[in-house]
């Protein structure tokens, strides 16, 4: 049986009269992609605030990889990466040297050989001794996500990790994700781009107003929605379909999960 890495309960968070999270409740399977899809303000980034400890809940709870997030959040800080909006590299540096610095932060040994494997595995080796000023976005964000793994954690956390990228770099991006799950990382990741969750999740959850209304694998999704009609060719819907029919139709109900 698969073990579950992140269990989400009946979380809740407002800001003032903000309700930005009302009655949240997913869990993620170990090794496995989760993507938290929801448009600008649905309350994706504050859910993953709250998983990596940076935030507090007004109410339920929350678990990562067996520690309650609001009770033991230095085990929580221990098992975990995050990887935000913006790459978090100090651009005077060059990219082995931003490396290099958190690995010594982690207090790990050897941090010039773990910075020249990250470095050939992210396909940065010839670009290591450059300061990271110089780098494409996709650079920049491929070194992002290589400093995040520095300690081998086993959850990571992306919160839209391919926001301002050009396709190319898209594609990069998308291509580390997916090795990441084969090596048994457990990724959640929050976007708003549909073919991003499409290409990418295991799962897919549909955060609308601070709640899921829908939850499920792609196929599963398909199947909230009536059959295709047939004409001349039969056409399924796409991921696309499937969110706008969740969101646009005024209904924030919660749509059971039909695993």
């Amino acid at each position: 049986m698969t073990s579950t890495a992140i269990r989400v309960q009946g979380i809740e968070k407002s800001y003032k009269d903000l309700h930005v999270l009302r009655g949240v409740d997913f869990d993620v399977a170990s090794g496995s992609i989760f993507a938290l899809l929801g448009s600008n303000g649905a309350g994706k980034t504050t859910m993953v605030k709250i998983l990596s400890t940076l935030l507090k809940a007004d109410g339920g709870s929350a678990v990562v990889e067996g520690f309650d997030v609001a009770k033991e959040s230095l085990q929580v800080r221990q098992s975990i990466s995050l990887t935000g909006q913006f790459a978090a590299v100090d651009e005077v540096l060059t990219g082995k040297e931003n490396l290099i610095l958190v690995a010594k932060l982690r207090h790990l040994k050897n941090p010039g050989r773990i910075a020249d494997e990250l470095l050939a595995q992210f396909s940065l080796t010839d670009a290591g001794a450059r300061k990271v000023a110089t780098y494409s976005g996709g650079m920049r964000r491929r070194l992002d996500i290589a400093m995040s793994l520095i300690g081998n954690p086993k959850v990571i956390f992306l919160d839209e990790p391919t926001t301002g990228l050009d396709p190319e770099a898209r594609l990069e991006v998308w291509h580390i994700v997916k090795k990441l799950a084969t090596e048994g990382t457990t990724v959640l990741l929050t976007t708003q781009y549909l073919d991003e969750a499409e290409q990418l999740a295991d799962r897919i959850a549909i955060l609308h107003e601070g709640r899921i209304i829908a939850n499920g694998t792609l196929a599963e999704l398909k199947q909230l929605l009536p059959p295709a009609k047939i004409e001349y060719v039969e056409k399924q819907p796409s991921l696309e379909d499937i969110f706008l029919a969740m969101v646009g139709t005024g209904n924030n109900e919660s749509v059971k999960d039909r695993s």
